[in-house]
């Protein structure tokens, strides 16, 4: 069960548009002729019959329907034909032994539909072994053109927000105080490595979508539910703050491994929390330095791409630890963000841009977006039936 909360983004579906170089077509031209062939006048008196020479009438063919090759408009037109196709597939070569696939052979066709049928064959190919893989462009710069491949980790229009309150109790349950702790080595390493935003920093987006609360709080004419809001604001401040400090020490990150070698399951919730830190504890030792922003989307103009929408959700925008997933201030929030999403055409999420231009190809993946992403959606899941199950 998918425990993080999922928004449909805006009014319409975020639609990706490819776009491709427009290749001329081949020019054949059909010599014309000067004059009509003139007959001679039949003699009154009877003949032998006689038949032109074989010759001349292929002579006269070949006169009526061979194209105009020597002009300098079809030299050009023939050359930058040619020279198309050569950067085609020579781009076409690269983008197939860097994905491992075996292309349709298609230079026996003519020009242009050899390269249609190519892009059709490819992206095919593309879509059934990458299960990453999300568009191919073909582009043009003042030299040549190329392929350009897009992968892209699907997010699901999820917010990742990973409520902290019910990890605070978790602490202070004896009951569930070495489960918690386990979690807190992996929030830990969310916290430090993977570069989780926190709600209390004042560079998090959360924060100053709390202050936004808070303020609407002070200003709004006193009710019976004035100070019920005023206390949750208060415990998301200082549950916030107290538990930021436990994942500030790097020591949860010294007794990541001792903990879960350790870890003794007692019920089923703590087995599943036990699996969720082995995943967490695997992918901290793979990749110890990486954040989860490594691939996010830079926000600049796309040159390849004239149809880029600028209007996009942030990832740190969906992607943070968060005060609770319960009660008047939650419910309250996810509306002011649900509001403000709406107003968006997509959601930014992590992608790689690959350019088959005859440059270096960056040996890169989405592997790590793969596993954290799942492990998010797990914590927040987990979090969430603790804080259910024990009121």
């Amino acid at each position: 069960m998918n425990y993080a909360t999922t928004y449909n983004i805006g009014n319409y579906p975020q639609i990706r548009t490819e776009t491709t170089t427009t290749i001329a077509p081949t020019v054949k031209r059909v010599r014309t002729m000067d004059a009509k062939t003139k007959r001679y006048k039949r003699n009154t008196e009877r003949q032998a019959e006689s038949r032109t020479n074989s010759n001349v009438a292929n002579g006269f063919l070949k006169s009526v329907f061979l194209p105009k090759l020597k002009t300098k408009q079809s030299l050009q037109v023939c050359k930058k034909t040619a020279k198309t196709e050569r950067d085609f597939y020579q781009s076409l070569s690269k983008l197939a032994e860097h994905y491992g696939i075996e292309p349709m052979q298609t230079q026996i066709y003519g020009y242009p539909y050899n390269i249609t049928l190519a892009m059709w064959d490819i992206e095919a190919k593309l879509k059934s072994t990458n299960a990453n893989w999300d568009s191919l462009r073909l582009v043009q710069d003042s030299k040549k053109i190329f392929f350009v491949s897009e992968e892209r980790c699907d997010t699901r229009t999820t917010l990742y927000y990973i409520p902290i309150v019910p990890l605070f109790e978790m602490l202070n349950n004896p009951k569930h105080k070495k489960t918690a702790q386990l979690l807190v080595s992996v929030c830990s390493y969310l916290y430090h490595i993977a570069d989780i935003p926190y709600y209390r920093k004042e560079n998090s987006y959360l924060y100053w979508m709390y202050e936004m609360m808070t303020d609407w709080v002070e200003q709004d004419d006193e009710t019976d539910e004035t100070e019920k809001y005023k206390s949750e604001l208060r415990q998301a401040e200082q549950i916030g703050d107290k538990l930021e400090q436990k994942l500030f020490n790097r020591i949860n990150l010294q007794l990541f491994k001792q903990r879960l070698n350790n870890f003794k399951i007692l019920d089923e919730f703590d087995q599943e929390c036990w699996q969720l830190a082995c995943k967490a504890f695997e992918l901290f030792t793979e990749y110890p330095t990486t954040n989860i922003f490594r691939n996010a989307p830079i926000s600049e103009q796309d040159p390849y791409n004239d149809d880029y929408d600028n209007e996009t959700i942030g990832m740190e925008k969906y992607i943070s630890f968060v005060a609770d997933t319960k009660g008047w201030l939650c419910e309250s929030l996810s509306d002011s963000i649900n509001n403000e999403f709406n107003e968006y055409g997509a959601m930014a999420e992590p992608t790689i841009s690959k350019r088959f231009d005859g440059s270096e190809i960056i040996a890169s993946n989405l592997d790590f977006e793969n596993r954290i992403f799942p492990i998010l959606n797990d914590l927040c899941g987990l979090l969430y039936e603790y804080k259910t199950t024990t009121k």
